[in-house]
């Protein structure tokens, strides 16, 4: 090869390297507010299991499990939840935070409240990472109009 070729080839490859685009920084994890129950049917009797109507639904539309350990849920009043413990939830799955108090089970989480969290009729959900980055938010307001599982709004 001659000098001037082979000063040319190492030119192209070396332009072709500093154009390469990066690659893509990995998403964040996405996990969304899926439903927020606001309203417990019935009348508001203050006993634990009509607190516990009162929930709101995370659901991961990712293809991977994603950690909500220190991930929070918190309402516009500042009632404020905590993943405290690992906690995965598997792609497509929902978990279901109620108001009350319960047991952790796989699918379900309880805030631990004597009252109620959702304001009935105006209030906003915000779903924060550990690093306290806002990743979903669902809003809502309007009359009290209940159907038989109560007064939801699907985000």
């Amino acid at each position: 090869m001659r000098p001037r070729t082979a000063f040319a080839a190492i030119l192209v490859v070396l332009a072709g390297i500093l154009v390469t685009p990066a690659p893509a920084a990995a998403a964040a994890p996405r996990v969304v507010i899926f439903k927020i129950y606001y309203d417990s049917p019935g009348a508001d009797t203050r006993t634990n299991a009509s607190i516990n109507a009162e929930r709101i639904v995370l659901k991961n539309p990712s293809d991977r499990r994603i950690n909500l350990r220190d991930w929070t849920v918190r309402d516009a009043q500042r009632h404020v939840y905590r993943f405290s413990d690992t906690y995965y939830l598997r792609p497509g799955r929902t978990v279901v935070l109620h108001s009350g108090r319960g047991t952790d089970s796989g699918r379900h989480r309880y805030w631990g409240y004597r009252q109620y969290v959702w304001n009935n009729t105006t209030d906003t959900a915000k779903l924060r990472s550990p690093a306290g980055r806002l990743r979903d938010s669902c809003s809502y307001r309007g009359p009290n109009d209940q159907g038989p599982a109560g007064a939801m709004i699907t985000c």
